[in-house]
């Protein structure tokens, strides 16, 4: 196994699709591989993340195993149900594969849609994994940026966009992701306005004119009477849950 690391993951994903396995992409790797004109940003000991379906656990176990990779028996064993670690014993390269969600500060549940684009987690469910971080750091600002200067947020909710109709959806039954994500929402769009962004340069869109549209839809979505209750409680109770990395 030769080449970048954005070579093996579409290899690996391309093997999988031989085998009829749905396997995508997520995590900066996949912003990388879906803004290719945009300046690439240095990542250190980068792993893969790939997601895939509860159907296809032990389908993806094979491919990656006929690609040289080895299971962590211990790791697999206590949390086989969503999550698979496996590392590659000559490249050192290590692989997370995520089942049906994403559980960190909130889930992400991506099984329904994880075919809508070739290689990579759609652009609205890769960037709702940025979006549910409570402290959103400076690399995960310049991943959302740099999917809102690619794609257009749109109500078409076609592959490819940012579709706003799942959106709301997700923040108007949940307060404590409307919380949160609107509150990203308003720190991305403070960093974007106060001064150029590198990791921008050359990007299509207006950043500031597609979050603007996603605030506006955060706030007009329909909210359900599970968001209404506990919209009142607010932020007196903690509304996110507290990720542990779980060790491998």
């Amino acid at each position: 196994m030769s080449g970048s690391i954005a070579d093996e993951a579409t290899a690996l994903v391309d093997l999988a699709r031989e085998r009829g396995v749905v396997v995508r992409v997520l995590g900066g790797l996949a912003v990388r591989m879906l803004c290719p004109n945009l300046p690439p940003r240095s990542r250190d000991g980068q792993d893969l993340d790939l997601a895939t379906n509860a159907a296809s656990r032990a389908a993806v176990r094979d491919v990656l195993e006929e690609r040289g990779y080895v299971g962590d028996r211990h790791f697999n064993a206590l949390h086989g149900n969503k999550q698979l670690y496996f590392a590659h014993p000559e490249t050192g390269l290590t692989v997370d594969v995520l089942i049906d969600k994403l559980e960190m500060c909130h889930t992400l549940e991506f099984a329904d849609r994880l075919g809508r684009m070739p290689y990579t987690l759609d652009p609205l469910d890769l960037l709702l994994t940025k979006l549910q971080i409570v402290e959103l750091n400076e690399k995960d600002v310049d991943d959302c940026l740099q999917l809102l200067v690619t794609f257009p947020v749109s109500e078409s909710d076609e592959p490819g966009t940012i579709g706003l109709r799942p959106f709301r959806s997700l923040v108007g039954e949940d307060w404590g992701w409307w919380r949160t994500v609107t509150q990203n929402l308003e720190r991305i769009r403070s960093v974007a306005a106060a001064e150029p962004r590198p990791a921008i340069a050359g990007g299509e869109l207006d950043p500031i004119a597609q979050i603007e549209a996603l605030e506006r839809a955060a706030e007009d979505a329909p909210k359900s009477r599970r968001w209404r209750l506990r919209s009142r409680v607010g932020e007196r109770v903690r509304w996110y849950e507290l990720p542990e990395e779980e060790a491998h």
